[in-house]
């Protein structure tokens, strides 16, 4: 069985750089690490490899530093590895990012299934799964919790809804979306980290891909970040003297100024 599982390098922590002119994250120099939700598809499709046999293909796009990544990837039991990375990705948005993946699988060849965390921590969009799999025609899955069995060419899985779970099955080749409580994540073993440092990680830019600049990158993306600002977490409290009567009619005065409400005793 050949599964992909698309990953992302995101940064480490929150005290990221903004680039003033594409209001997008500065990734160059910036501490990073596996995407959190990624880990688990990780873990899932090294667990099916060791109870159906076959080979597990690492895929991610990012700037080269995203190597390193992808090395401890087959450390925990990736076969091998594939880094989308070129100067004309940058600024893609989940549309072009997803476009950008699928003409990699195209190129690899479509496998029988591909694994992708719920969603990246530093996005939070939870759309370049479906995206990825709408680009390759093929079905997909959500926030899957379990997958039960995978035979006959198909997938059953457990899949969390809002009013609970339920069972669904799809036919394969499909994609699906994993969520944290599918597996717990195994570190990876000595043999494992060395293996991932001989590994032989393939690089492919976008003229490997044979894609049209015009579909990649900021050009390519349907989306603007129009503005990025970090929130002021400053906290700052006032007391506030005298009798209960005092103090609701001091309460009130304020936020009428702060235009909190809109006029005294009605919010």
């Amino acid at each position: 069985m050949r599964i992909f599982v698309c990953v992302k390098q995101v940064p480490a922590s929150n005290e990221t750089r903004l680039d003033p002119v594409t209001h997008t994250i500065i990734r160059e120099g910036a501490e990073a690490i596996l995407n959190p939700f990624d880990a688990f598809a990780v873990e899932e499709a090294a667990r099916l490899k060791e109870r159906l046999g076959g080979a597990v293909t690492a895929l991610t796009m990012g700037i080269p530093a995203a190597e390193a990544m992808l090395r401890r990837v087959i450390a925990v039991g990736a076969d091998e590895a594939i880094l989308l990375t070129d100067r004309a990705f940058a600024g893609s948005d989940t549309l072009a990012t997803a476009r950008t993946l699928a003409a990699a699988v195209r190129k690899a060849g479509l496998p029988d299934l591909i694994l992708c965390g719920r969603m990246a921590t530093d996005g939070d969009t939870a759309q370049v799964g479906p995206m990825l799999a709408e680009n390759l025609g093929i079905p997909h899955v959500s926030d899957v919790a379990e997958i039960e069995a995978v035979e006959g060419g198909f997938l059953t899985a457990r899949r969390l809804t809002d009013d609970g779970y339920v069972r669904v099955r799809v036919k394969l080749p499909a994609l699906v979306t994993v969520l944290k409580e599918i597996n717990v994540p195994r570190l990876p073993s000595i043999t494992g980290i060395f293996r991932g440092e001989a590994a032989n990680v393939i690089r492919w830019s976008r003229e490997d891909l044979g894609m049209d600049p015009a579909d990649t990158g900021l050009t390519g993306s349907a989306t603007r970040v129009v503005k990025t600002e970090r929130p002021d977490l400053t906290v700052k409290a006032e007391i506030i003297e005298g009798t209960p009567a005092q103090q609701a009619a001091a309460l009130i005065r304020r936020l009428v100024e702060k235009r909190l409400i809109e006029t005294e005793g009605r919010a």
